[in-house]
């Protein structure tokens, strides 16, 4: 049965690919609201193509944002079922001019297929669409039960998710669930990833005085946002860049010397992935390799920082308080995250200057925390700015650039970080 659906892959991979060039077209922008008719389009296409190839049981669902693609081609009860999980969704592409081609037109240079969602997902989760297509072409079956779980809305946060899949447990159960949102360790290496790190948005905002003050005449005297924030942040990190926020780790499984093993057996060239990415030197947690340090370790890491006077041209008084103009960044920890465990308040209660602070929920389908910490002063504080996917995807799209004033005399009221790992 393998043998003949590989044959079959080989056979129509062409059309394989000008189908997934199909998809690939539709700009299913899940974060911006003027995309909602695109989402909406990929998921019907999806749908249509489920039917095609013959699944007896397909559905769209519909939630309070975009839909979700359901399949299901159930063959015996006997056999194990199978659900694959996937996202048809994209993130934007700005900014387009970093694009050598545009990003919804899909181009193939040197053997490479390049366009927006085509290794992030609608790559990986039409393989197993067309796999399963290879099986029931030449088969006329399924060696197992086959489901599948499509959402649009992973790039913004898998909002409501959750709620489907507490609403249709019965509907989605299975033995085993495939993410299809993974990726092969290099070419030519068959890769099974079982674990992921996980993701912890948190911004952070410190509040000085009432209004912005002149360096020149209470510089000295007055705790400045921006020195304090750069020692909030220095701290974060021991000698041996381990973190310092008490009961980090606490959660952490420990690798396996298995696990270790495997890592070292992996081909990975640390040299040239230092060359790949420019740098003549790596700094990684005491003990670990780059690679078990960029997957399976917590980390944290500033995504982006910001204080007072934004222009290049100096202005001797700052801003009174700039706002925040980036949603909340990337913060994953390799451990299971709990509404109870707010570690950013544990790091301000060791070395922050007399404030309160204040934590929410940001937009996002795990618990995470939003800290704001504020100075005493004597105005309320602002509304919180809405929270959401900010992390770069290359080379499409990228960062703030993060901004500091360079020869201003005067530093403003407010500064802002916001963290990922």
């Amino acid at each position: 049965m393998t043998e003949q659906a590989l044959s079959y892959v080989d056979t129509h991979f062409s059309r394989f690919v000008e189908e997934l060039k199909d998809l690939l077209r539709i700009p299913s922008i899940s974060t911006d609201p003027d995309y909602a008719p695109e989402v909406r389009r990929a998921a019907d296409w999806l749908a249509e193509h489920f039917r095609k190839l013959g699944f007896p049981k397909v559905e769209v669902f519909e939630t309070e944002g975009h839909p979700i693609v359901y399949a299901e081609y159930m063959v015996d009860a006997t056999r194990p079922t199978v659900l694959v999980y996937g996202h048809y969704d994209v993130q934007p592409p700005d900014p387009l001019e970093l694009w050598t081609s545009p990003p919804f037109e899909p181009e193939i240079r040197d053997g490479n297929l390049y366009a927006r969602g085509a290794c992030d997902d609608k790559g990986q989760l039409f393989m197993h669409v067309k796999a399963t297509e290879a099986y029931l072409k030449t088969a006329g079956t399924l060696p197992v039960n086959l489901k599948f779980l499509l959402e649009g809305e992973e790039e913004s946060g898998s909002v409501h998710l959750a709620p489907f899949i507490e609403a249709h447990r019965e509907l989605l159960a299975a033995d085993v669930v495939v993410i299809s949102d993974t990726a092969m360790f290099a070419p030519g290496v068959p890769s099974i990833t079982y674990g992921l790190r996980g993701l912890a948005y948190v911004e952070v905002e410190l509040t000085g005085p009432a209004r912005d003050l002149h360096s020149g005449v209470y510089g000295g005297a007055v705790e400045n946002p921006i020195n304090v924030l750069a020692r909030l942040i220095a701290g974060l990190h021991d000698e041996d860049h381990r973190i310092t926020i008490p009961g980090f780790y606490d959660d952490v499984r420990p690798l396996t010397e298995e696990e270790r093993r495997t890592f070292r057996e992996l081909p990975f060239d640390e040299k040239a992935w230092m060359e790949e990415i420019g740098v003549s030197a790596v700094r990684t947690e005491k003990g670990y390799t780059i690679l078990e340090a960029i997957t399976a370790r917590p980390t944290l890491d500033v995504n982006g920082i910001w204080g007072g006077y934004q222009a290049r041209v100096p202005k001797p008084c700052c801003l009174r308080k700039p706002e925040p103009r980036s949603p909340c960044g990337w913060y994953p920890i390799r451990t299971r995250t709990t509404s109870s465990r707010k570690p950013a308040a544990t790091s301000n209660r060791r070395r922050r200057p007399p404030a309160s602070y204040a934590l929410r929920r940001c937009t996002a389908a795990i618990p995470c925390w939003s800290i704001r910490a504020i100075r005493p002063c004597r105005r309320p504080p602002r509304p919180w700015p809405a929270c959401s996917d900010a992390g770069p995807t290359s080379p499409a799209r990228a960062a703030p650039s993060p901004s500091w004033p360079t020869s201003s005399g005067c530093w403003g009221s407010t500064a802002c970080s916001w963290a990922s790992g």
